[in-house]
């Protein structure tokens, strides 16, 4: 349980609960040694079952059937991610294979990591039902009825958040509400199509009543709920009703700790120190050092750390090149290269040369300021750790690339504070940097996108200019230009040689030749096809390597009644591995992409877990296309 969301509720209640949940198996089998309610039917009692609804936020699978703790991992890395043209997995197949299938889209209803966020979802949905069951329960006077209204409300906002999750990777999921129990060995409840108006209901019901400030940052306030609310909304395409809650929450939203939401520096939003910030709508809350061996420290990226440097493993999820790439821009505008930006590769012979120490990064080329926040490039300062020196932090560059992942890395200043080595294997891995389910730099894409859809491209045009502002701020940049090398003697040569370990380094300079231009009538003035282009890029941009890019491309596409042309994720995605598997192979192989494909009315969904089906005995209905 993480101490930093409610960290003044009964610690013998938590025991008691951890004992009771450790135990529960949720669509696996009955739950042994659990408490009885009636032992739990007081305040104390609650407030713990609360709580352990809330900390299965960070979707550790460790706490649920013995999984991975990154195999339901809630910042998507996997399913989001690698799936997409985010980002590479990390080494070759024979190494966590179930992300491997997950990349290259052969995954299948036995993977063992979307049977793990299976199985985290509906524990965690369990948790919130359980937490709603127990109320009325409650007879010694301790929790009046404006408290059980509040959190009736939280419980039904939590089992939202996580029914929303299970949508977007299956869609056709069953609905579980408090009415539902597991008797007989299943819960014998079906899964005929969507639900998104029963997620939305929840979150109305929880917005109706959840107060706008909360005592603990952790906690959903009314906005949080509403934003949940316009997210649903935007899987449903139901523009009209997302762009009305989407306008409140800018006008009017604030955060659990009443800050009016803002933008905040882009690199503040992964910065354990700068955390709970006015951007931060709904964060999950991570915490270390608190006896939990790393656990409650975003378990679920403890793989995805540089392989050295930093940390000491494992150099998962690597920035792609195309992703790297698409933060050149124009050199006149500074606006992004939609259909250009891979036609050639930012200098990248950093793949090459692994300790070449006249080695100098790209100087020249205009690119977007937050690509240095994203990705980690060799010759640029990665956070305070200095110069990222390349190969030796990047695993495995032949099949991953040279890029490695940044925003879920610890800064060294802050290391002893914000950081602790994972179940005593991993130094340094785990990390109290939140990871933000939704901030409000979503908030204003999605405003954007509502408006070209149902509303003003020029109200759109405003809006993804507020995201290109807060980049362009020069205040908000990597600075430290790599401007040479210091010498050394080379015994055998008696020559004085660059020295790969004594960067030159001119920390008054941008790391590199950043520029942003703002939108000037082209969204506005241009067609809806080329304001959709623009804000879908926006949003690549913005959020890549936190999960969400291939749940967007699946929300674009009609298949599911995007607005996208017919085809357009797998068009996307099929182009994406025919450029990234076709570069010279003594450059880079990538052989987890080698010969895949995305196969259009398939791919855009995951399996549900076939071990699931079997449990549920003929009520739970495979995804057709599998």
């Amino acid at each position: 349980m993480k101490k930093s969301i409610f960290k003044f509720i009964i610690p013998v209640a938590l025991v008691f609960l951890t004992i009771s949940y450790s135990c529960k198996k949720y669509l696996d089998k009955a739950p042994v040694g659990s408490l009885s309610a009636m032992v739990l039917a007081n305040k104390a009692g609650v407030d713990g079952l609360l709580i352990g609804a809330y900390s299965m936020l960070d979707m550790n699978a460790g706490n649920v059937n013995n999984g991975s703790t990154w195999g339901a991992a809630v910042s998507n890395w996997h399913f989001g991610g690698i799936a997409s043209d985010d980002a590479n997995k990390g080494s070759n197949s024979s190494d966590q294979p179930p992300a491997a299938a997950i990349m290259n889209h052969t995954v299948d209803a036995s993977n063992e990591y979307v049977g793990e966020k299976w199985a985290v979802l509906y524990d965690g949905i369990q948790r919130a039902n359980d937490v709603i069951r127990e109320l009325p329960l409650v007879t010694d006077g301790s929790v009046s009825a404006d408290y059980a209204k509040e959190v009736t409300a939280e419980a039904r906002f939590l089992r939202g958040v996580y029914h929303l999750e299970a949508a977007k990777l299956w869609r056709n999921i069953p609905y579980v509400d408090e009415s539902i129990t597991y008797t007989a060995g299943n819960f014998n409840v079906g899964n005929p199509g969507p639900v998104w108006d029963k997620i939305e209901a929840d979150f109305t019901a929880a917005m109706d009543v959840l107060p706008a400030k909360q005592p603990q940052p952790g906690r959903a306030n009314k906005y949080a709920a509403e934003a949940f609310l316009a997210k649903a909304y935007m899987f449903d395409h139901n523009y009209a009703k997302a762009k009305i809650a989407l306008a409140d929450l800018i006008a009017n939203g604030v955060t659990s700790n009443g800050a009016k939401y803002a933008l905040e520096p882009f690199a503040d939003n992964f910065n354990a120190s700068t955390k709970n910030g006015p951007e931060s709508v709904f964060p999950v809350q991570m915490s270390v050092l608190d006896g939990s061996a790393g656990n409650n420290g975003n378990p679920g990226d403890v793989l995805n750390n540089p392989a050295a440097g930093p940390t000491t493993c494992c150099g998962f999820y690597q920035p792609s090149f195309s992703l790297v790439d698409s933060y050149k821009v124009d050199s006149e505008t500074g606006l992004p290269l939609f259909d250009t930006f891979d036609n050639t590769l930012l200098k990248s012979d950093q793949a090459i040369a692994a300790d070449d120490a006249t080695y100098m990064p790209d100087s020249t080329t205009p690119l977007d300021p937050r690509l240095d926040w994203t990705a980690g490039r060799r010759g640029i300062p990665f956070l305070d750790w200095g110069i990222m020196p390349g190969a030796s932090w990047a695993r495995a560059q032949g099949d991953a690339g040279p890029y490695i992942n940044v925003k879920n890395v610890y800064r060294q200043g802050q290391g002893a504070s914000t950081s602790d080595n994972f179940g005593g294997w991993d130094s340094g891995a785990s990390t109290s940097i939140n990871f933000n389910l939704i901030r409000f730099a979503d908030v204003l894409l999605w405003a954007a996108e509502c408006e070209v859809e149902v509303g003003s491209q020029a109200q759109a045009q405003v809006y993804v200019n507020l995201i290109r502002l807060r980049a362009a701020d020069p205040t908000g940049w990597v600075m430290g230009r790599l401007t040479g090398y210091g010498l050394t003697l080379n015994p055998k040569t008696n020559v004085m040689e660059p020295d790969a370990s004594k960067p030159i380094v001119d920390n008054t300079r941008p790391a590199a030749n950043y520029k942003v231009g703002v939108y000037t009538g082209q969204i506005a003035n241009g067609t809806k096809d080329y304001a959709r282009k623009a804000i879908w890029f926006e949003r690549k941009l913005e959020f890549a390597m936190e999960g969400s890019r291939f749940f967007d491309l699946q929300r674009y596409d009609p298949i599911f009644g995007g607005p996208a042309a017919p085809g357009y994720m797998a068009a996307t995605l099929n182009a994406y591995i025919t450029k990234n598997t076709g570069y010279p192979t003594e450059f880079f192989q990538n052989s987890v992409l080698q010969g895949a494909k995305f196969t259009q009315g398939r791919n855009e969904l995951y399996p549900i877990p076939q071990k699931q089906i079997d449990i549920e005995k003929g009520a739970l209905k495979q995804n057709l296309t599998y």
